[in-house]
């Protein structure tokens, strides 16, 4: 009943109108909003300059019926190509010749540690038993030639009648001379012990320094190998990064259009937005005036026939 109701006073109440002009309405904000959508997607630019070209394939989304990327890439120059494959080619030998040296690098760890453990024994030793294992040996060197001496000595002094001269505080010529040179001698074999512990220390030291050296180098050597490669390999990708500036570009004007695109869709989703808005205000203020209009026939009708169930017996 009130579907019959209202089907009958929908031309009077301007119900349908007003539905019809939301339903415009909605459908005008719905297509400013596809268009803003359209305006900032996002569309890169193929760019060709000397170093290559940029490609990127679009399609239009069967969901939103909005473009997007599906592929992009690039194309290096056939000269610059040329040049990395050329390049390309020189690696195998350099990578061969790094594999080399570190198969040469590799016996010098071991001899680094045979120098450490060497060094350790050099160190391992006091000062002090430097010193005292130098005399002792300097002594069992000089204890023959000084038996030989005292010998001779003993002889020459004898035979010259000379065994009871005694000459001040020094005693026996001979024998008092023998033994300031033997002091001598001893004081000059204690500095050499002292010299010869520092060498000792020293060379310690400078067996640890070259077991060092030799470690570093076994890291070193392969390292310096891969120069070559490393500067091919570079050379080569500085050539790609150069293929890649038409591609970047063309990414970046891209995105500087759909910057621009999307301040457009906004500026046209707005003004499409709010025209429709306008359309449908200026519909329900039609409607309304309808209803109004209408109301008033229903007040005079029900004062005509004597009141609204009158009117409606009539």
């Amino acid at each position: 009943m009130g579907s019959i109701v209202s089907s009958v006073l929908e031309p009077f109440t301007g119900a349908k109108a007003t539905r019809n002009a939301a339903n415009a309405a909605a459908a005008q904000q719905a297509e400013a909003a596809r268009q803003a959508g359209y305006a900032a997607s996002f569309r890169p630019v193929g760019i060709s300059t000397r170093f290559g070209t940029s490609q990127f394939t679009e399609e239009i989304d069967p969901v939103s019926g909005l473009p997007r990327v599906t592929a992009a890439g690039y194309t290096v120059d056939p000269q610059l190509r040329a040049i990395q494959d050329r390049i390309f080619g020189l690696t195998g030998g350099a990578l061969s010749q790094a594999e080399q040296a570190q198969m040469a690098a590799e016996p010098l760890g071991g001899a680094a540690g045979g120098l450490f453990s060497l060094g350790q024994q050099y160190l391992g030793e006091s000062p002090e038993a430097v010193r005292q294992r130098y005399i002792a040996q300097q002594t069992a060197l000089l204890d023959p030639i000084r038996q030989r001496e005292e010998q001779r000595l003993a002889s020459g002094v004898f035979g010259r009648g000379r065994a009871g001269l005694n000459v001040g505080d020094i005693g026996q010529p001979e024998l008092y001379s023998l033994a300031q040179a033997r002091r001598e001698q001893d004081l000059a074999l204690a500095a050499a012990a002292d010299q010869a512990a520092q060498q000792q220390i020293q060379f310690g030291s400078g067996l640890f320094g070259m077991g060092a050296d030799m470690l570093g180098a076994q890291y070193t050597i392969p390292t310096q190998a891969l120069a070559p490669l490393q500067t091919y390999l570079g050379t080569a990708g500085t050539i790609e990064e150069l293929g890649q500036q038409p591609f970047q570009l063309g990414m970046q004007v891209g995105g500087a259009g759909a910057q621009a695109g999307s301040a457009a869709g906004n500026l046209l989703g707005s003004g499409l937005a709010q025209a429709a808005q306008t359309r449908f205000q200026g519909q329900q203020a039609a409607s309304a005036a309808n209803a109004q209009f209408l109301s008033g026939l229903m007040q005079a009708g029900t004062t005509l026939y004597g009141g609204s169930q009158g009117w409606f017996k009539a």
